[in-house]
């Protein structure tokens, strides 16, 4: 299966929900080419983006998961080429 590139922006509004984000990353991290995390504490989030390197719908099934936690808000866009 032919592997795409894609940036995920991941952003955590409730601390509790870290956790769950960073185990669904390691689940995936084999697919994970850099991650970068900063937390902006004066408005209480956490900023994640991950690069990748992976198949669309093994992309896809990791964006799902991220979005269907509590507390998070996600896209990912896919490279042109």
């Amino acid at each position: 299966m032919e592997s795409e590139v894609a940036v995920a922006v991941i952003i955590v509004e409730r601390g509790a929900s870290v956790e769950g984000v960073n185990s669904l990353l390691h689940e995936y991290s084999d697919y994970i080419i850099g991650r970068m995390g900063v937390p902006y504490k004066d408005k209480g989030i956490n900023i994640i983006s991950v690069a990748f390197d992976a198949p669309a719908d093994i992309i896809e099934e990791l964006s799902e998961k991220v979005n269907a936690l509590e507390g998070i808000s996600s896209n990912t866009v896919f490279s042109v080429g």
